[in-house]
């Protein structure tokens, strides 16, 4: 059944778009800052080759540096500027978000409002540094040694001075993505860190579709398995739609009220409970917790490799963490089933919608006002939540395991179209919020001219 808010948006007159002249700087600000971050992911790092880069990086598709190199836009595969993308900060939020809810000291900061989530902003900023330093060194330090058992050099002149370098050029390229995504969120449309991440998958996108018809046309691929994984594709974005739209709506009653011609009218309302509250944010943050300590070891094993027991770990790591192994799968299914619950508890607060409905004089038919509204919240809240991240596993972990198990040499999962679909979804929800504001503007100064002439 269509809510008010669809009816509404599906009167939306799109020819009022040429007028709405805030709606279409906003447009303009964001394709620009999408089209600086293309352009930032072919800026090499100072004193890498990149021809030889390419060589090598070729031999290793299809494993976890893949997806990484999805998520960025190709920027890991060329090793620019921006290799490692907006992780590191999506890394550093989740640290932060935890530490507000576990330490006291951070959750008193949490509750001081605007000013509070600055210092917890600025907090998540310096962790941002320090995750990047860690995982550039690292990143250096690999890239001196990966193709030596190729006898090619990805470095041109290896030392410290190369190091150095690279730390702070991958620091500078990720702090410039954080703003930029910061930027996009206030003077642009929709969720900045999202459009970035989707904007790197999308460019990944022709290359993939053209690597899954090379290798049909090649015969390592059936034309039967390509035709198969299409059909799965477009049943996916079909379920992630449905599910994204899915609600549990709470009938709010509200006590009888004197109107202007002295009857009695209650009012009734619904309060929509999304099935998949915590959007797109679980298996981002999955990714990116399992992806860090990976592309470090990734990175390291070939100069570790058989030198000492660190060597032997390192290796470990690589095989049992590898793209579509039972570890893998078991640790990012966990990932997504507890930040749907963990972000889901911080978006939506039973206890202050509780305490608003009472503020109001509303209240849930058969439900005491108070604490007993908190929990039937709480309750309602909690098994939608189950089905959001039974939902959410489903779509990121099965089509991975099939691929992995088919052999595809490269990535193409769930993850990526769930983030897609998801944030496409929610930026031309935003749009249409903008036309129908824009409209209302409208009626509004014709009502008011309409009273004047009066």
């Amino acid at each position: 059944m269509a809510t008010t808010a669809d009816k509404m948006a599906a009167n939306i007159n799109f020819a009022k778009f040429a007028q709405a002249t805030d709606l279409k700087k906003r447009l303009w600000f964001t394709i620009g800052a999408l089209i600086v971050f293309r352009f930032l992911s072919h800026v090499p790092l100072p004193g890498v080759d990149p021809t030889v880069l390419k060589t090598l990086y070729a031999q290793t598709q299809g494993g976890v540096l893949d997806i990484f190199n999805t998520f960025s836009g190709g920027a890991l595969e060329r090793m620019s500027l921006i290799a490692l993308g907006i992780m590191p900060y999506i890394t550093a939020s989740i640290v932060v978000q935890l530490a507000a809810s576990l330490h006291p000291t951070l959750a008193a900061i949490k509750k001081e409002g605007e000013s509070g989530r600055k210092r917890l902003n600025q907090y998540t900023r310096y962790g941002t540094v320090g995750l990047t330093a860690v995982q550039g060194y690292f990143i250096a330090v690999g890239l001196e040694s990966f193709g030596a058992a190729q006898g090619m050099q990805a470095v041109v002149e290896p030392g410290t001075l190369f190091r150095i370098t690279a730390v702070v050029s991958l620091i500078g390229g990720t702090m410039f993505l954080m703003w930029l995504g910061e930027q996009i969120t206030s003077r642009g449309i929709g969720n900045g860190t999202s459009l970035i991440i989707m904007a790197g998958i999308v460019a990944q996108l022709p290359v993939t579709l053209a690597n899954l018809f090379q290798s049909g046309r090649e015969g390592s691929i059936s034309g039967l398995l390509i035709l198969g994984i299409i059909i799965v594709g477009l049943g996916l974005i079909a379920l992630i739609c449905f599910m994204e739209r899915a609600q549990r709506r709470v009938l709010i009653q509200y006590p009888k009220r004197q109107t202007r011609q002295g009857l009695m009218q209650a009012d009734r309302s619904h309060l929509p409970l999304k099935v998949n509250t915590a959007g797109v944010i679980p298996p981002i943050f999955a990714s990116s917790l399992l992806l860090m300590p990976l592309t470090v070891s990734k990175f390291a094993g070939d100069q570790v490799a058989g030198e000492s027991a660190w060597g032997d770990f390192v290796l470990a790591l690589n095989q049992y963490l590898s793209h579509g192994s039972l570890v893998y799968m078991l640790l990012y299914g966990l990932g997504i089933v507890f930040f749907c619950f963990f972000y889901t508890a911080l978006v939506f607060n039973p206890e202050e919608t509780a305490d608003n409905l009472k503020k109001n004089g509303g209240f849930i038919p058969g439900i005491r006002p108070g604490k007993n509204t908190e929990n039937y919240l709480d309750y309602v809240l909690t098994r939608i939540t189950v089905i959001g991240a039974a939902y959410l596993a489903f779509i990121c972990l099965v089509p991975e395991y099939a691929i992995s198990q088919a052999g595809i040499p490269f990535y193409l999962g769930g993850t990526s179209l769930l983030i897609v679909v998801n944030v496409t979804v929610d930026t031309v929800t935003q749009i249409q919020s903008h036309l129908l504001a824009h409209q209302y503007g409208d009626l509004i100064k014709k009502a008011r001219l309409k009273g004047r002439m009066r």
